[in-house]
């Protein structure tokens, strides 16, 4: 379903070319759960922007749902991001102007759905924000604003769900509760889950734990084959 290889990205400092990520080469298999981890500055992030095409690689290649990601022009890749990816950011990444519902609408009325309102208003419910679709983000608790986000990941129906430290700005409890939701969701819908976080506890949820350090692919291992050691 996602394949990096030879995954490289370097930038300009003043000391010549930093590099970033250092040859990834990583495969995600349909309906996979992946976690990354590796402590910060690691690389977890600048990985996960590669793998949607929001970053260009300064070396090797993504393969998307059958598709060089890289061979596509920058709309080329909004549009294959628009059909096959949903995204959970740790900040949230809702449109203050608009409310819950119209945040959930947004994709689906991008990629011309004209069932946008009814199926947001349903992904809301399951979220358990039936009573909140009118309200704004500045009038939602952190909580609220990450179930409002995941309703809208999941609600085009994608492919593949990418993840980035999605209870960062949560408290313990209010995180366990997301986390938790976001697995259900998943399961339910039989998404592939790629995703980036420095908890342990939510990484042995995932079929799959990628270790970077230093923006190196140190370790890869199977929590099943794991916990059945």
């Amino acid at each position: 379903m996602l394949e990096a290889v030879d995954l490289g990205k370097e930038v300009p400092s003043g000391e010549g070319r930093l590099t970033i990520l250092h040859q990834i080469n990583v495969s995600v298999m349909r309906g996979e759960a992946v976690a990354v981890v590796g402590a910060s500055g690691s690389g977890k992030s600048t990985l996960l922007g590669l793998l949607a095409g929001l970053d260009v690689p300064s070396t090797g290649r993504v393969r998307l749902a059958g598709e060089d990601l890289f061979a596509l022009d920058e709309d080329g890749r909004a549009r294959l991001r628009g059909r096959v990816l949903g995204f959970v950011f740790q900040s949230f990444q809702l449109l203050p102007a608009l409310t819950a519902l119209e945040n959930v609408m947004l994709p689906l009325e991008l990629a011309g759905r004209t069932d946008a309102r009814a199926v947001a208003a349903k992904m809301l419910e399951r979220v358990g924000l039936a009573r909140r679709t009118r309200h704004y983000p500045r009038h939602l608790s952190g909580g609220e604003q990450q179930r409002v986000a995941l309703a809208r990941a999941f609600a085009p129906g994608p492919e593949v769900v990418l993840a980035d430290e999605p209870t960062g700005n949560l408290d313990a409890a209010t995180g366990a509760a997301v986390i938790d939701l976001m697995f259900a969701m998943n399961a339910e819908r039989g998404t592939t889950l790629v995703l980036v976080t420095h908890d342990e506890a939510i990484a042995r949820r995932c079929d799959r734990v990628v270790q970077l350090a230093a923006g190196r692919l140190v370790e890869e291992r199977g929590m099943s084959s794991e916990e059945g050691a």
